[in-house]
């Protein structure tokens, strides 16, 4: 079991989303949970899963120097990917009825990427989802924002909520990723590291 290969790691997880802390709870993992603060900007010409892969790693190197040998460094992000443009974490009300207005009736893609760092190395993994969402009516969709107040998440939704269990038509790929953690991804890749 992945429990007994970590005896001798310490997992850090760099994220306050009680979404990610909850999967690796049910994971059956202890992590320490440690936050630093990063400007999350990334170059113009990033496109998909460049743009989540490059601030996993941004958010990693943020500990640059202060690992211990024994330690695993978590770092993730998710990018809702939508005719070529990034749907970040919407910063109003206004910006997220826009977001979803714009993701209403048709596909995106939901990536996710996770940043192994330990003192020596560094292994960063994504997974894309495609997610079809139905078409909503505005007040669907200022019924879903005055609710649940989606600003914390990328596309200005999250699929285990209301909107989830009325909009959401169809999924090719891993739910988990949706919600923020591919976790069979994250499980495999710790296999890897301990062996």
């Amino acid at each position: 079991m992945l429990q007994d290969k970590l005896t001798n790691y310490k997992i850090i997880l760099a994220s306050g989303s009680p979404r990610r802390q909850q999967f690796f709870k049910e994971l059956q993992l202890d992590v320490e949970v440690r936050l630093k603060s990063v400007d999350e900007v990334y170059p113009p010409e990033l496109k998909g899963s460049e743009i989540s892969d490059y601030l996993a790693q941004l958010k990693a190197s943020a500990f640059e120097g202060s690992l211990l040998p024994n330690e695993i460094l978590i770092t993730s992000d998710t990018v809702v990917w939508h005719k070529g443009a990034s749907l970040a974490k919407a910063s109003d009300e206004n910006e997220a009825f826009q977001m979803l207005k714009t993701l209403s009736g048709d596909w995106h893609e939901v990536i996710t990427s996770v940043s192994f760092t330990t003192s020596e190395e560094q292994k960063t993994v994504h997974q894309i989802t495609k997610v079809k969402l139905a078409d909503l009516s505005d007040d669907e969709i200022w019924f879903y924002i005055n609710t649940c107040k989606p600003f914390d998440k990328a596309g200005a939704y999250g699929i285990q909520e209301w909107i989830g269990l009325i909009a959401i038509e169809e999924i090719q790929g891993s739910y988990t990723n949706v919600v923020g953690l591919p976790t069979h991804l994250v499980y495999k890749t710790l296999i890897e590291m301990a062996s």
